[in-house]
């Protein structure tokens, strides 16, 4: 299994029960002749009024007008044999992945003119076209792109030159590279995306044939390979290419580009899934959702093919239940762990943004082939929780990662546009169509509520306009109210989450009525008119629940928001120890501080001290805590001593700490430029490595700083016996001896560093270097650290 991230060098991871989520089965799965009965209403018929959504709307809007296209399309130009109108933007843009930033910006180009109208944007779009259009045909094969490819002295040249060689049979493909291109094919879907929800918008026949294009180019190169060749092929991150194909195939009514979608098949991944078989751990997560979103629209597209909606229904249903986190994210470190064992997961690298982005979409789709409330409960959870939380409302940066681990503080994009990471991408289109999801109608006439963020919208099957006020989730009354409507009757149903139990109420008109409850619904079937309001009221009372795999590692809610601990602002340090609930009823130690802003004071219940407990999505530039030890009285007695020891080694140590270097996961291994022969990334034990076989090595660069320092290296105590060297500048400074040390442990080797070796330095390069017919490794991270003070070395 592949065990390398998509931050990783490209030569070359509490279940949601409180969620309450229904199981979802194969049996569920939606009729053939009809696999989808309910639609959302268009994103161009709503607006959003003011809330922290609409907020996120217009800060992502200035941020797309801030971005110049001509960048984006620097490559598309040079690598077309056409003049780069304007320099290439850095980060992830100047390096082999280029492109697939143009790609997200075009659909959110799209989606925030839907959502706002705003004309430059649809302008921006039709201009990004017409260019790719020129470039497409300037180069005569379909192709056309900015992807590139990195040769073996280094350069990087114009990524379409692999394809010819895979034609070929010349296959080296790895987790996240393809002939020394970064995810090529997840690159070239992010463009396929654009181009399509381009012409969804407003009918730019231009988008729909350079996609036409761009399709027939990939037909021609996937369809020359065998089987086996196919799924070599496949290995490397392919993003959602058969989504685009189905929706291609949807567009053009070409049962061609259906075929397609069906050829982009994995099935190490996808053939348990479809046998429902949870074999997740260790994939990387992102890499899988998009496929089972393709397979949803397949599904979809096709008219009904049952195999595929049960891997979608059975992949959403473990992901949702068993590894994800209280705010909806799932993964650490980008990969999918053991089934319940998020306790053991809570770190600063869990829930990448782009897993959230992907897992929302295969909700919509699950949905729409059979309305179950349960399904838009996973929804507002991973959208208030995570979604909003990815974006920084004073600068319109997004985050990659979104930290649980309590104090670590939330790593933005910055102003300097930058870093153009994969959530980045996937940051700027979850921003650009909050009110994507509110509202939906039924084929049977079923007018849905599923999310309940301040709006107005058009319902163009009954003439109507409907406006929905409240200040969920700070408050718990939503009303929703029929402005204008052609008279009739049908039912309205609103969405009962379930940790609200039987605490709903409902109102018609000011009058309490009795709705029918159903699949998650409270349903009111009357003849309704304009002026209309039907209101839901439901309980906002805090609860706790724990994270799978320990039961005494809790979160606190309230409805579908989670709080935190507020910990202090980011830029300060925090090296506090991590807080602890205490107490039979730790509950009732909160208190109403702000009701308006949800924020709960603590009494006698958190150590080592009380602290205020806030939203966490809002706490953009503050550290948080978000799971909790829960302790009796008498267990905390007990434990202090030790848990506070081992808190106070762990921080010290991140204290003390000048560098780290997580081997095994791709952004820490380009960061810190990996180099390596005969080595390989590993995974044991949920935890990501790399070793070097007899002939190889492992060499990387890490940060320095005046004065003694400690090497440290992690490793698992029971592997078999092997010997290596370590140095550090060329220079040897231990040799390591590995025989079953402690079985059944992770174990830490220091190894002081000579002074002589770092003085005067800013960085070093650390080598792992096998002996003769042995191995080195596996390494499961490797630290530099300041030696305590008067150590000397």
């Amino acid at each position: 299994m592949p065990s390398t991230t998509r931050r990783e060098l490209m030569a070359g991871a509490a279940t949601l029960a409180p969620l309450a989520l229904l199981p979802v089965t194969a049996s569920a799965a939606a009729p053939e002749d009809r696999v989808v009965r309910a639609r959302p209403l268009p994103l161009a018929d709503v607006r959003l009024a003011p809330s922290d959504y609409l907020t996120a709307v217009e800060v992502n809007r200035a941020y797309l007008h801030r971005l110049v296209p001509d960048r984006l399309l620097h490559n598309v130009h040079r690598y077309a044999g056409l003049a780069p109108k304007a320099e290439i933007y850095g980060g992830w843009e100047s390096d082999t992945i280029a492109g697939h930033t143009l790609g997200h910006y075009l659909s959110a180009l799209a989606l925030t003119w839907q959502q706002t109208g705003d004309a430059e944007l649809r302008r921006r779009a039709d201009y990004i076209v017409d260019e790719l259009a020129t470039a497409q045909a300037k180069r005569g094969t379909g192709y056309v792109g900015a992807l590139g490819r990195k040769r073996k002295d280094g350069t990087i040249v114009d990524g379409e030159e692999i394809f010819p060689e895979i034609v070929r049979g010349e296959i080296k493909s790895g987790g996240f590279d393809l002939n020394g291109s970064w995810s090529p094919m997840y690159t070239v879907h992010k463009l396929f995306a654009g181009l399509l929800d381009v012409h969804a918008a407003w009918g730019n026949a231009a988008a729909l044939r350079v996609a036409t294009g761009l399709a027939g180019y990939f037909e021609r190169v996937f369809t020359a390979l065998d089987a086996a060749r196919l799924e070599e092929v496949l290995g490397c991150e392919y993003g959602g290419m058969n989504d685009s194909y189905a929706e291609l195939s949807a567009r053009t009514g070409d049962a061609r580009w259906l075929r397609m979608a069906r050829l982009f098949y994995d099935h190490r991944v996808l053939d348990p899934l479809a046998a429902g078989e949870d074999k997740l751990a260790n994939f990387h997560a992102n890499t899988q959702v998009p496929k089972l979103v393709g397979l949803a629209r397949i599904h979809e597209v096709s008219g009904g093919d049952p195999a595929k909606a049960a891997a979608a229904r059975f992949f959403f249903d473990r992901v949702t239940q068993h590894h994800s986190y209280a705010i909806g994210g799932n993964a650490d470190r980008e990969y999918f762990f053991q089934p319940d064992t998020v306790a053991q997961h809570v770190t600063e690298q869990t829930c990448e943004h782009c897993n959230s982005y992907n897992m929302l979409k295969l909700a919509r789709h699950l949905w729409s082939w059979q309305p179950d409330g349960a399904l838009f409960d996973f929804y507002e959870r991973a959208h208030l929780n995570h979604v909003m939380s990815a974006q920084d409302p004073a600068t319109g940066g997004f985050t990659y990662m979104t930290p649980l681990l309590s104090g670590a503080a939330r790593d933005y994009s910055t102003t300097k546009d930058d870093a153009f990471w994969c959530c980045v991408g996937s940051g700027m289109e979850s921003h650009a169509k909050h009110g994507e999801s509110i509202f939906w109608e039924g084929d049977d006439g079923t007018f849905y509520v599923n999310l309940y963020i301040p709006a107005e919208a058009r319902w163009a099957t009954r003439r109507a306009t409907v406006s929905l006020a409240t200040r969920y989730p700070y408050e718990g009354e939503v009303a929703l109210r029929f402005t204008e409507l052609r008279g009739g009757t049908f039912p309205v149903a609103l969405r009962v989450p379930g940790w609200a139990g039987d605490g709903a109420r409902v109102t018609v008109n000011g009058a309490a009525v009795t709705p029918t409850r159903a699949r998650g619904y409270a349903i009111v079937a009357r003849r309704w008119k304009a002026g209309d309001t039907i209101a839901l009221t439901l309980p906002l009372a805090l609860r706790t629940e724990s994270a799978p795999g320990d039961p005494d590692t809790i979160a606190v809610l309230r409805g579908p928001m989670v709080l935190a601990a507020d910990l202090g602002p980011a830029e300060g340090k925090w090296d506090g120890a991590d807080p602890a609930l205490v107490g039979a009823d730790v509950l009732a130690g909160f208190g109403l501080r702000d009701a308006a802003a949800a924020r709960y004071a603590t009494r006698g219940v958190v150590r080592p001290g009380d602290t205020d407990f806030v939203p966490f999505y809002r706490q953009y530039r503050r550290r948080s805590a978000v799971y909790f030890k829960r302790f009796t009285d008498a267990g905390w007695a007990e434990a202090e001593a030790a848990y506070t020891a081992e808190q106070a080694r762990l921080r010290d140590l991140a204290a003390r700490s000048v560098d780290v270097m997580f081997l095994g996961e791709m952004q820490p291994e380009r960061d810190h430029q990996l180099a390596s022969e005969l080595s390989y990334p590993v995974t044991y034990r949920g935890r990501q490595g790399r070793d070097a076989r007899s002939g190889g090595y492992i060499e990387f660069t890490m940060k320095v700083r005046p004065g003694p320092l400690v090497l440290q290296a992690s490793y698992w105590g029971g592997e078999r016996a092997r010997d290596f060297d370590i140095l550090v500048d060329n220079v040897k400074v231990a040799t390591q001896h590995l025989d079953n040390d402690r079985p059944g442990a992770f174990i830490e080797r220091d190894y002081p560093l000579p002074l002589g070796l770092t003085a005067g330095k800013k960085t070093v390069r650390v080598k792992f270097l096998p002996h003769d017919r042995s191995s080195a490794g596996p390494v499961f991270g490797v630290r530099l650290y300041t030696a305590r003070a008067g150590a000397t070395a």
